[in-house]
């Protein structure tokens, strides 16, 4: 197959990672002369590489480390970089100039911008705050808050102290922060008085109110101007305005606590579509080294690079998207609708900005595509070099469409990894060509697999995707799970003592991956698995067709396949439809991947992410429950899956 892509001899001698690869060849007398020599070399010699990169990428420590690496045999519990003291916070402040750190649109809203000198002032004043108010090392601080620039102050603040933060969106329903927050029990709580989202203002503050009913300890409420300059705050207790907290003084310096690299930094949380989310601590040294990775090699992140990712507070790839900050790139937030007011709206911003990379989902890509947008007619984007994608499977129609009517020149990284370890197993790499439909390599020390059945590893096959050894950003362990049970029962249960994600990908022949869905949402017919994303690649091309969702429903001491089709204006689910569809996925896959039934539905129920949640559907066709469903953007979607007659046992 040939690659869609391929980067210039220019951009492969200027990249990061060629400089990176030059510079461990001298040290440790070493012939590094592509991506592939550099992996296997980053998997078999883990220490020297997270080494090399602990020093290319500048990390600030006031102490420096004893040993690089104890290992855990059953992959929980290893130690890195054993007696080193920092501060995540403090890496990313490393500049305090005039260059742009921020830029924040939201949906409708002017522009702001915010340079290093002004971040370093303004998280200062915060600290200062945070402080006084009586936080401290180890204390949790929340935020309910849109993706903005007060909200990067906070979290920054917070982790200056050595404080523990966490975050969703404010478009999560009050028993979804519950259910999060109040495992943590937060001692202050950020939020914005409101949010934008379709052309539409919508209220937090009310909201706020019935989550401090719940949560008793909360000591302070600091409240971001945003939908109003000062919203009266008198029926929320504890509460005071942003600007009344920060304690503003030029040339205040910020005590950055040095702090073991081990020190919890994240509290994230699990999707909880399947039962209570469970809360994943992520350490500061490891979250720190693994982005600067990814950012500096998978990237080719630089300072004069401005860097964009369409995420909200909830999601992993804000906490990945901020620590852009630590290279001393430009980071553009965004908050609000992508489709506001038109489906270009975020290629307009791209062309504002002159963004260099542009990070979304595969579910905005596939529908800009179907809105009929071509943005290489419509918008200069000369200054683009790589488009990131994630959150679910890209299609081969979506990586052509890129190519075809975004730009031709660019990096398309199609990347995957997960909240569980706030980073990626997969990812882009600017030295590598892109071949449609794969990401384009496992990423630097991360020793993933395929694995079959019986646990072995295969190439060119699909299987479960594992990974062999420890890295820096698992999660140091789980809130309120001493025993490491939860843990283990996350990811150690399949394949003991290796991480086993809960994704079905291959490792291609030439070194890429293919994902091909989540393996516990797996189509399983007569024994023969079948990955989601199969299906959704071909039903979901089809001009007839908005959405999908596929599940496997227990038959007849079988599973069968069941395609619910969301139908696009103006078309119906007949039976030539139905035909059109079986022939296309038989011809474009197999015939064991044709669903047994296509059946009509309104709506496709999604999480707060954009991502299908094929287990809660399925929940629901065979009257199981679903509990948390306020992690969903559409929970009452749900209720369309109950009780269709097709469904029901004769």
């Amino acid at each position: 197959m040939e690659p869609l892509w391929r980067p210039s001899q220019k951009r492969v001698q200027d990249a990061n990672i060629t400089r990176f690869m030059n510079a461990v060849s001298k040290k440790y007398g070493l012939a590094l002369n592509d991506y592939s020599s550099l992996y296997e070399w980053s998997i078999s010699h883990r220490e020297e590489f997270w080494a090399s990169v602990w020093d290319f990428g500048g990390i600030i420590a006031s102490q420096p480390y004893e040993k690089v690496l104890q290992d855990s045999p059953s992959m929980i519990g290893a130690k890195w970089f054993q007696g080193a003291r920092l501060n995540f916070a403090e890496n990313l402040l490393r500049y305090r100039d005039d260059h742009v750190a921020m830029v924040f649109k939201g949906e409708g809203q002017p522009t702001a911008r915010m340079t290093y000198a002004q971040l370093y002032a303004e998280v200062a004043g915060m600290a200062k705050a945070l402080r006084d108010t009586g936080v401290s090392r180890g204390d949790r601080v929340a935020g309910y808050v849109p993706n903005m620039i007060q909200t990067v102050v906070a979290m920054l603040a917070t982790t200056s102290i050595g404080a523990i933060w966490s975050s969703c969106s404010p478009d999560f329903g009050i028993k979804g922060v519950l259910d999060r927050f109040g495992q943590i029990e937060p001692k202050v709580l950020f939020t914005a008085n409101g949010y934008f989202y379709n052309g539409k203002a919508h209220d937090s503050l009310d909201r706020i109110s019935g989550i401090l009913k719940e949560l008793p300890s909360i000591e302070k409420v600091v409240v971001i101007p945003y939908t109003q300059q000062r919203a009266a705050i008198g029926h929320v207790p504890k509460a005071i305005h942003y600007d009344d907290f920060v304690l503003r003084d030029p040339g205040a310096e910020i005590q950055f606590e040095q702090l073991p690299f081990d020190h919890p930094l994240y509290i994230m949380y699990s999707s909880g579509t399947t039962g209570l989310p469970k809360c994943m601590v992520h350490g500061a040294g490891g979250t720190l080294i693994q982005h600067l990775k990814e950012h500096l090699f998978h990237g080719d992140l630089r300072r004069e690079d401005k860097i964009y990712y369409f995420t909200t507070c909830g999601w992993m790839m804000w906490n990945w998207l901020v620590s852009g900050l630590a290279v001393g790139a430009t980071v553009i937030l965004y908050d609000g609708s992508p489709f506001f007011p038109d489906p270009g709206a975020i290629f307009q911003l791209a062309q504002d900005e002159k963004m260099t990379i542009f990070g979304t989902s595969a579910r905005y890509i596939a529908a800009v595509e179907k809105a009929g947008l071509k943005p290489r007619e419509n918008y200069d984007l000369s200054a683009l070099k790589t488009m990131c994608s994630t959150g679910s499977p890209l299609s081969e129609e979506s990586f052509r469409f890129v190519y075809r009517d975004v730009k031709e020149d660019i990096d398309l990284a199609s990347i995957s990894g997960g909240t569980d370890i706030v980073s990626c197993f997969a990812l882009g790499c600017p030295i590598l060509p892109v071949y449609e439909g794969e990401l384009q390599c496992r990423g630097l020390a991360m020793k993933v697999e395929a694995y079959d059945y019986s646990g072995k590893p295969v190439i060119g096959q699909q299987g479960e995707l594992v990974c062999t050894a420890t890295f820096p950003s698992q999660p140091i362990y789980f809130w309120n799970d001493p025993e490491n049970v939860k843990y283990k029962s996350a990811y150690f249960e399949a394949f003991p003592n290796v991480w086993h994600h809960g994704d079905f990908i291959e490792i291609t022949e030439h070194g890429g991956v293919k994902i091909y869905g989540r393996s516990d949402a797996t189509l399983n017919p007569s024994g023969v698995r079948i990955g989601t994303a199969e299906i959704y690649r071909q039903v979901e091309a089809l001009e007839e067709v908005a959405d999908s969702i596929v599940v496997g429903q227990n038959w007849d001491n079988d599973v069968r396949v069941i395609l619910f089709v969301k139908t696009a204006a103006g078309f119906a689910l007949d039976d030539a439809l139905r035909n059109k569809i079986k022939k296309v996925i038989r011809e474009n896959t197999t015939p064991r991947h044709v669903p047994e039934l296509i059946l009509a539905i309104e709506d496709i129920p999604v999480t707060l992410n954009g991502k299908k949640v094929e287990l809660a559907v399925r929940n629901v066709i065979e009257g199981r429950p679903v509990t948390n469903r306020d992690a969903l953007l559409n929970p009452e979607a749900l209720e369309l899956f109950a009780g269709i007659p097709e469904l029901k046992p004769s």
